[in-house]
This record gives C-alpha cells, structure tokens and sequence, in this order.
C-alpha cells in the first residue's frame, strides 16, 4: 500500500480518517482554504509523483463549493504527476437531476460527470446513486457499490414483531426488494403521486401490502426534506401499522427535515456517514448512524491492488 495516497476536503473528514483506519494509512497532508473572495485555495503538502491517488469527498451541502474544492484538488493532483486520480464520492450531489421530466431544464447530473471528468478524474468510486443509469454518464470507470449489507445487517440484530418492507414508491421497488429478500420479509410499496410544481413535495395515495399489526421498515437512497417519509410513516400508522423505522444510505436532512421528523411518529431512523450529520440531527435521540468506512476502504483496496471489486456490488 505504499504507493497509494488518500486525500479529503472539508466535506467529510471523519468519514476519511475511518477509512485510512480500515486501510491501516495515514491520512494525506493537504491544505484547503479559502481566499477572501470566496475562492479556494489547495495544495498538497507531500508528494504524490508517480502514486495511486483517492479523493475523499462527498459533494453534499454546500453542494457547490465541495464540487469545487472536488475538481480543485483533482487539478493539483494531475498537475502533481500522479499516476492515476480516483474520485471516491460517497454521495453524488445532483443525482437527482437526470433527466429531462419539463421543457428547458438541463440534466444536471451530467454536466458534474462531465466536469469531474475533464478535471483529470481516471475512476469515480461512489456508493448507492440515485439513478444506476447515472454510470453511464461518466466516460470513465465506475464502481458503483450499495450499503444495503451495512443496513441489513443492523436490522438482523434487532427484534421485530412481523416485520414487513415497504418501499415509499415504485421507483424504490428494486432497493427495497433486496432489503426484504437478506431479511426474509414481506414487501409492500406506496404508490405515491408527486406535485410536480411543487419541489419536494409528495402526496400518498395508497399502500399496496399487509401492514395491519406489524413493525414496518420504510427503505430508501435518502432523507432530503423527510417529506416523503413523514407522509409514508403517517399512512403507514393509519393502515395499522404497529410501529414504523426508515433506513437509508444518504442522511441528506436539508430545511424542514429534522422539525419533521421530530414531530413524526417514527421509532428510528438509521443512515449511515456518508453524509456528516448537523448539529439539530446530532441531538436528535432517534437517529442511528452506521459507517460505511470499512466497505468503501476495501474497495479502495481492492481497486488500489487491481483485485476484483465484484463482490463488493451485492
């Protein structure tokens, strides 16, 4: 492992420092700061010549300036005559904007692939994107892990009364039928209608699934506002359902999120660190945060040493 260097901008240091732990490495000198103006300033205090380089950084909120301190430290890399530059985005901001769905609007998600990859980016190692066809829109290597194992594994050790999945949409389906099958449940989705004036803004419909007296886990990508889950966990607990958790990979919890859900009735909200948690979410008692350091941390391995990183995908 002695050619390889790992470096992380101000988005999430803890997530790095566990990952360089799992890998048994320090963690990259480098420098990130900000000019009077606004601009950012990098660079890297050790050399990088010739080394199989990871930058660390989730492009979360402010989702502008760690793109760019992103792009910087990947310029100061490539211009450093490292030998190859992976992006490791834990979480991908604007995934969301993947398409076009009105007139005039651009397809966001893209045009990030695009300027990650013309800063120098060789491989993007990203864990559970919004959309999978976002791969294709890198024309680079990508390895596109899932912590599913990370969160399955939580809820195998807890006891539940007839426990059932239930996914908050259709376009869920998929993610929260993986969840079902490694805990050997049942699995319900809401069908859900969006207004699509309104952003962030959803309306349940109907349950499709048996909730009545059971414990029922809510599973998706993220929590942004909590809106979709706040509306789900009430529909849920008026169908019958005896007690409702949420587990997701992304804690985004952005404006309304946390007065939300601590006015909700959920029991527990389980995400893990990919996103670093505010001060308000912190202190909320309900939440439980797992790792993801030692699953991103054998990849990294694994890409790092060109062993296959195939089995990480399940």
């Amino acid at each position: 492992m002695r050619d390889l260097r790992l470096f992380t901008g101000r988005a999430n240091p803890q997530l790095a420092q566990g990952i360089c732990k799992y890998l048994d490495i320090g963690l990259g000198c480098i420098d990130v700061s900000d000019f009077s103006d606004g601009e950012i300033f990098v660079q890297i205090r050790e050399n990088v010549r010739g080394k199989d380089v990871f930058l660390v950084q989730s492009t979360c909120h402010p989702v502008n300036q760690h793109l760019m301190e992103l792009l910087i430290m990947t310029d100061a890399c490539r211009r450093a005559s490292a030998a190859r530059i992976t992006a490791v985005l834990p979480y991908f901001g604007y995934g969301r904007q993947d398409r076009k769905d009105k007139p005039r609007v651009p397809i966001t998600a893209k045009l990030v692939a695009d300027l990650i990859t013309a800063a120098g980016v060789n491989r993007v190692l990203t864990l559970d994107l919004h959309a999978g066809q976002l791969q294709g829109y890198f024309n680079i290597p990508v390895d596109h892990l899932f912590a599913a194992p990370v969160l399955t594994d939580y809820f195998q050790r807890r006891s539940y009364r007839n426990l059932s999945v239930i996914s908050p949409d259709a376009g869920g389906v998929e993610r929260a039928g993986a969840f079902a099958k490694r805990l050997d449940v049942s699995l319900g989705i809401i069908d859900k209608r969006r207004d699509r004036e309104k952003k962030n803004v959803a309306k349940v419909m109907h349950i499709l699934g048996d909730v009545d007296d059971r414990d029922v886990l809510v599973v998706d990508d993220m929590v942004d506002t909590a809106g979709t889950l706040l509306e789900a966990a009430t529909a849920l607990r008026q169908a019958g359902a005896r007690r409702v958790y949420a587990g997701a990979t992304h804690g985004v919890l952005s404006g309304p999120a946390m007065q939300r859900l601590a006015a909700s009735d959920l029991e527990e909200l389980v995400i893990t660190d990919t996103i670093p948690l505010g001060a308000k979410a912190q202190a909320w008692e309900r939440i439980t945060v797992l790792s993801v350091a030692p699953l991103l941390g054998e990849a990294i391995k694994r890409i790092h040493c060109d062993d296959s990183v195939s089995s990480l995908f399940d």
